[in-house]
């Protein structure tokens, strides 16, 4: 709104200055009735880039990175389920996806349940496993089922979203931490550069730089396999 105003402003000053310079200059009026209609051309088009690109750019930002930020929650919360099965994180997205096709999971349900009497006697879920009122069950569940559900897209996990199929750049491996203790770790990224692609390219690159400045990676990333961060992401 206030970009709008900013203009109109302006645009009345360059009116005035046309019709006074007119009055003072009247020689000169044809090479003024070209010239400034040009320049308030020009003008209008610098304050719309230098106010209302960037704007857009933002919002057309916001909407991609969250698109992304689901995308590498999802790789990480895969790659959790691979990790509690086979001990290790997956250093590909070919074994990975073939583990969220074909394996499964563990998991305790129970059989049988506490009546009120037992509840109001104080007996606790425990106890109620230890007397044989409650049985537990292991039994083995889909991956895939268990963590997107049956129709879930299961291949497109390793495409960066807004791009023609390029793949999350993705590594696992182990570290040692300072205490001494060996940690398993993962990581997976997505540049500015991929998932921006289309935006105002200056922006971009901008974008790029001020993280390069700030020693930053980037882009949007989970995970790291130089340090040991919980899984955490660089959006969090």
């Amino acid at each position: 709104m206030w970009n709008f105003i900013l203009i109109a402003v302006l645009a009345i000053i360059l009116g005035f200055s046309i019709n006074y310079l007119l009055g003072k200059f009247p020689k000169f009026k044809l090479i003024l009735q070209i010239v400034l209609p040009i320049l308030i051309i020009l003008l209008g088009y610098r304050l719309y880039y230098g106010i209302e690109i960037p704007i857009d750019f933002e919002k057309q930002k916001d909407v991609r990175y969250k698109v992304v930020v689901e995308k590498l929650k999802q790789i990480r919360e895969s790659q959790a389920a691979f990790k509690t099965v086979h001990g290790q994180y997956a250093n590909d997205f070919d074994t990975l996806i073939n583990f969220l096709k074909n394996d499964s999971l563990p998991m305790i349900r129970a059989i049988g349940s506490l009546s009120d009497s037992l509840i109001e006697a104080g007996m606790s879920e425990a106890e109620g496993v230890a007397n044989g009122y409650i049985i537990r069950d292991t039994i083995k569940v889909s991956v895939r089922d268990s963590l997107f559900g049956v129709h879930y897209p299961i291949d497109s996990l390793r495409y960066i979203p807004y791009t023609e199929n390029v793949e999350f750049e993705m590594a696992a491996g182990e570290v040692v931490t300072g205490s001494k203790v060996k940690v398993k770790v993962f990581e997976a990224k997505a540049p500015y550069e991929v998932w921006l692609k289309g935006l105002d390219e200056q922006l971009v690159i901008n974008l790029i730089e001020h993280h390069q400045t700030n020693d930053l990676y980037e882009g949007l990333m989970v995970g790291d396999v130089n340090e040991a961060n919980n899984n955490a992401g660089n959006w969090e």
